[in-house]
């Protein structure tokens, strides 16, 4: 009964740390600020009456 209670008890210990970790990437990820969403090329556009 022991082993069991020690296996129950590693198991959630072990999900709570994955648990905390993806929460962790998650915030680091959004704390990074957006990028402007400029183009790196812009064509010029030709007017139609040339």
């Amino acid at each position: 009964m022991r082993r069991l209670i020690t296996a129950a008890a590693t198991a959630l210990v072990g999900a709570a740390l994955a648990v905390g970790a993806a929460m962790g990437i998650v915030a680091l990820l959004d704390a990074t600020p957006e990028q402007p969403n400029t183009p790196l090329i812009s064509y010029e556009t030709a007017s139609a009456g040339s």
